[in-house]
């Protein structure tokens, strides 16, 4: 099988494609023929060692994508050989096979193929997790997406508008602020070129958003924070511009605010059963056209350093997907 391996965790440089024997699945576990795997920020953050799953080296970088079951190991259930699934295991995905517990993978509805299907799990989770469990988001409500072009903002966008909510679609660029308008955003603001304070004080009429969403962090946060609704709630879901920033936390006490923290995949394990919920929620949403995944690109599973080159140019709209022949 072909595989890339992280055997020096300082980036893309640091990968290899090499030929590996297939494995065989244990006990619990299931053997995927991968058809098609896609980026994540934090699969770049593990192969920097900059996360916090730091796997023993060397690994197969890759934490969601799509295939077919091949094989089953002993006690293995709820598949059968043939079955489509989609996964996000962590690490494993970045070849063209993998073995994973069977408890991490979720059967694909007839909606959707495996390009998508690999694009789907992780950023859409992360989203509905966010918006609808944390923030507990109400129709009519204003939400302010930070990073709105990319993997999890193009997911927020779709969930946010689909649980009857106002987006205002914040983003670094005037092509990727239209692009949201075509996913269905209200209104956008390019922050790249203009004071977010300001604009949100005109789209809000003062008022200011009643939910945040930011997976960017950096020098956004205490301005976006600054503009928030009285009783807003303010989600930490990453730090993609790199700076984990402080937050004078009398801006919470002024504006009666909540800073909410985001971990869809602590959720995940702790929580089963809801996350199980959620995720046959998400797949009915797409299969009646709620939602439906944002392809940036699709490349050749060899062409994984130039996908994480993209990645870093920070000109991704939504999500990139390495395709397994």
């Amino acid at each position: 099988m072909k595989a890339w391996l992280c055997e020096n965790p300082i980036g893309p440089e640091g990968l290899t494609l090499r030929e590996q024997l297939i494995p065989e699945p244990q006990a619990g576990e299931i053997r995927v023929a991968i058809k098609a795997a896609s980026l994540n920020f934090p699969d770049l953050l593990i192969i920097q060692n900059k996360y916090q799953l730091k796997p023993p080296l060397p690994f197969v970088p890759g934490a969601e994508f799509a295939g077919v079951v091949e094989a089953l190991g002993e006690g293995a259930e709820g598949f059968k050989v043939g079955d489509a699934v989609a996964a996000f295991s962590g690490t494993g995905g970045f070849a063209s096979h993998a073995c994973i517990p069977a408890g991490l993978a979720l059967p694909l509805p007839q909606s959707m193929g495996f390009e998508e299907a690999a694009a789907f799990i992780c950023t859409y989770a992360t989203s509905y997790h966010a918006l609808m469990d944390r923030a507990a988001l109400r129709p009519g409500e204003t939400v302010l997406i930070l990073g709105a072009a990319g993997g999890v903002g193009t997911a927020a966008i779709q969930i946010a508008k689909a649980a009857g909510a106002r987006v205002i679609a914040a983003t670094s660029s005037d092509e990727k602020c239209a692009r949201c308008l075509e996913l269905g955003a209200d209104a956008t603001i390019n922050y790249g070129k203009t004071h977010l304070r300001e604009e949100l004080k005109t789209l809000t009429e003062g008022r200011g958003p009643d939910v945040i969403y930011d997976p960017v962090g950096g020098d956004l946060v205490e301005p976006a924070f600054r503009s928030i609704a009285w009783r807003g709630r303010y989600l930490v879901v990453g730090f993609a511009q790199g700076q984990i920033p402080s937050l004078p936390i009398n801006l919470a006490l002024l504006k009666g605010a909540s800073l909410l923290g985001v971990f869809w995949g602590e959720f995940a394990k702790r929580e089963p059963k809801a996350n199980a919920e959620m995720l046959g929620r998400l797949a009915h949403w797409h299969a009646i056209g709620k939602i439906k995944p944002v392809l940036d690109a699709v490349m050749p599973l060899e062409q994984l350093p130039q996908a994480f080159a993209r990645m870093a140019s920070r000109q991704v709209i939504g999500k990139i997907v390495l395709r397994c022949d």
